[in-house]
């Protein structure tokens, strides 16, 4: 194990021991490998390189105050997968079969959890990739599963800081009757080019509006938007909008601390009345808005009040958060504990 300095990882890949495989073969899957291999071997016509059959999730194990090692609503991410092999006809992972794949890799890596207070986490990648040769476009008949893990950081530099975002009308990140409810390699690839710009002309990210009427919003890069005022929490309700696992949760939390949860449109010109605003996601878990500039127009919507993140974006990430490292009571059941040595 190379020497980590936990408290400035960044969210990037380290290399860890041990990853874990099983493939689907002939109507069925078989068992759970272990693999020291950062390397996939498949046929040169395997769909995934063809034809987008892709799919992967993201989420995390925390090292807690007590000790013991939590993984965040997995059960969540299962299920996720589950709806993005369906729709692009993939065969499905079990609940049983993700489970202890989590648990493995977790196991096996177990060195990679950052400590307690430094900030830092375990990634888990579970990856689905179609593997069988096809050369007409039709579904494989094979498939690999596999997670890897990594130690990482927060995603924006900023860490939980505001910062500044971009709406891009000049891009789509998804169709409205395609795949951005699902979380399929083929979204992030049409969202490339929007976001890369909007890094070089200074955003952490791009906004993307509606595809079809480019009036709303729709997801904030690589993330679920959402704005807070009079005492309502306040994000999209858009068919190709993925469903943030952390978003479903914010929702909950702001329930439970006496906001209005409203899941709706959300025009673009009603961005200048929020009294606060975030993207959130696994990889950030919260990350504030600065401001938002609208390309389009030039138009800038200054939501941040002296840079710095608004008091109900301070307790939410606080409470989640709180929750992921064993700080506050898990009311919901939202943690597993994962025996590692």
């Amino acid at each position: 194990m190379e020497n980590i300095d936990w408290s400035k990882l960044s969210f990037g890949y380290v290399k860890t021991n041990y990853n874990v495989r099983c493939y689907y073969r002939n109507g069925k899957w078989g068992k759970l490998e272990v693999s020291s291999s950062e390397d996939v071997t498949m046929h040169m016509a395997a769909t995934c390189l063809h034809y987008g059959q892709a799919a992967f999730e993201g989420l995390k194990c925390y090292r807690g105050k007590d000790g013991k090692v939590r993984i965040f609503r997995w059960i969540e991410n299962c299920h996720r997968l589950q709806s993005s092999s369906e729709a692009i006809m993939m065969a499905q992972v079990p609940d049983e079969l993700f489970k202890e794949a989590c648990w493995k890799v977790v196991q096996l890596n177990s060195e990679f959890i950052p400590p307690y207070g430094t900030g830092g986490t375990l990634y888990l990648r579970p990856l689905l990739i179609g593997t069988g040769a096809k050369v007409g476009v039709s579904p494989a008949d094979e498939y690999l599963f596999m997670i890897f893990v990594t130690p990482v950081g927060p995603y924006f530099k900023a860490g939980f800081k505001p910062v500044p975002m971009q709406i891009v009308r000049d891009f789509d990140r998804a169709a409205p009757m395609g795949t951005g409810h699902v979380k399929v390699g083929g979204n992030y690839a049409a969202s490339l080019r929007a976001g890369e710009r909007a890094h070089h002309e200074g955003f952490a990210a791009s906004i993307f509006a509606d595809a079809k009427t480019k009036q709303y919003i729709d997801e904030a890069g690589p993330a679920n938007f959402f704005g807070i005022k009079e005492n309502k929490y306040i994000t999209p309700d858009s068919g190709s909008i993925l469903p943030s696992i952390t978003n479903k949760s914010l929702r909950e939390l702001a329930a439970d601390m006496g906001l209005t949860v409203e899941r709706r449109h959300i025009p673009i010109e009603e961005i200048g009345t929020f009294e606060e605003a975030g993207a959130c996601g696994t990889a950030a878990v919260i990350s504030p808005v600065d401001y938002i500039q609208d390309r389009e127009s030039g138009k800038v919507y200054q939501i941040a009040k002296n840079g710095e993140p608004g008091p109900w974006c301070v307790k939410l990430y606080n409470r989640l958060t709180g929750i992921q490292f064993g700080e506050v009571e898990d009311k919901f059941g939202w943690c597993d504990i994962i025996d590692v040595d």
